[in-house]
């Protein structure tokens, strides 16, 4: 009697952990008080774990990634939340986990979707890059293209956004691991933007391709933890944004071959104390940001508006922040500068992760409470 009680018990308990952590989808978009002007903010679904990365598979859904190693299908039509099988075993731990998702340029013809994700490696964790097909509601044809060299004991900086350009090229980033002066050592992968064909080769025009002992994905170097990476079709241009210290988080305009200095530069200070990083803000050499946030705002993502919804907004910048809680809006010259900033969303209180844009041009975010929402423009 005894055994079935504890049996019943544990089994009761697990019904209802289950209950609490389900997601959460109303019968319709939920519309949130804020008080930007013209816009109208929506509640798609809540109760999720930490949604890292989203991406849309077709315009009625979205594909998104747990941090703790799920994978979820939301219906936006129906506010259906479906759990997909053949998610990879993660390291689910401090900043690692299951990451970025992204739907690949080759998508409609082959089916492929990337995956970035902290994979375990004899007690460590190295940021890798998959790619998988949908089958039905589970991933089939698992492939992780590349298990990088960045295997460490630390559970920090993993990175790792994924992008890709229009010449049949997957971009993703992998932060400092912890261990700074790696950063700066072209025999690992360890704080390097990626460069790959979609299928994992190297291609030979990668800067390092031919050097003896370097590593032949490195697109560049000395990042400290990317945590946002997107190409702009429109001007070819490849922009991250990263994690500083204590103040110092960065926008690059990322190309071939650069150093971008971590940790030998930084505008950012140690957390143990006011004392700059490294040797200073500049070094010859090495690439100046073309923006900076002081303080931090700790960026989640980082995405460029080309819909038309909000026209005002086309070529503009957005990311997610994690600390201040708002959603960040870059507006860049013709050249590329940054001349303008603004923060968006601030009264949600909410920190935001990932962000992807619909096809009629609205902004869809993830914020760390578990919420899936949206930006339309007010009618």
């Amino acid at each position: 009697m005894f055994t079935f009680t504890r049996s019943f018990n544990r089994g009761l308990l697990l019904v209802l952990a289950c209950i609490a952590t389900a997601p959460l989808a109303a019968q319709q978009p939920r519309e949130i008080e804020q008080g930007y002007p013209g816009i109208l903010v929506e509640e798609l679904v809540n109760g999720l774990g930490v949604p890292w990365g989203m991406a849309f598979l077709s315009p009625q859904q979205i594909l998104v990634t747990e941090r703790a190693g799920r994978v979820r299908l939301l219906d936006i039509e129906k506010l259906d939340v479906v759990e997909i099988g053949g998610a990879p075993e993660v390291v689910a731990e401090g900043q690692g986990g299951l990451l970025d998702v992204a739907v690949g340029p080759n998508y409609v013809d082959e089916g492929w979707i990337y995956f970035t994700y902290s994979k375990p490696s004899k007690g460590e964790a190295a940021t890798t890059l998959a790619r998988a097909r949908l089958d039905q509601n589970r991933l089939v044809d698992w492939q992780d293209l590349l298990v990088t060299d960045s295997a460490t004991d630390t559970r920090r900086h993993f990175g790792s956004r994924i992008t890709f350009d229009d010449s049949g090229h997957v971009f993703f980033g992998v932060g400092d691991r912890g261990k700074r002066p790696l950063a700066q050592d072209l025999s690992n992968h360890i704080g390097g933007i990626m460069r790959l064909n979609l299928d994992g080769s190297v291609p030979a025009d990668n800067p390092f391709f031919a050097n003896p002992g370097t590593r032949a994905e490195v697109w560049s170097f000395g990042h400290r933890n990317p945590q946002g990476l997107v190409f702009d079709t429109q001007t070819s241009r490849l922009w991250e944004i990263e994690h500083g210290p204590r103040g110092g988080d960065e926008i690059n305009l990322v190309e071939k071959a650069r150093n971008y200095g971590w940790p030998v530069i930084s505008h950012g200070k140690e957390y143990w104390g006011p004392v700059a990083v490294g040797e200073g803000t500049s070094k010859p050499g090495m690439e100046q940001p073309r923006k900076v946030y002081i303080p931090s705002i700790a960026p989640g993502s980082l995405v460029v508006y080309r819909g038309d919804a909000f026209p005002e907004w086309r070529g503009d910048l957005f990311t997610g922040a994690l600390k201040l809680r708002h959603l960040n809006r870059i507006k860049l010259s013709e050249s590329g500068q940054a001349i303008e900033e603004e923060r968006i969303l601030e009264d949600l209180g909410e920190r935001i992760r990932a962000l992807a844009i619909s096809p009629e041009g609205w902004i869809y975010f993830s914020t760390d409470s578990g919420r899936i929402m949206r930006i339309l423009p007010e009618e």
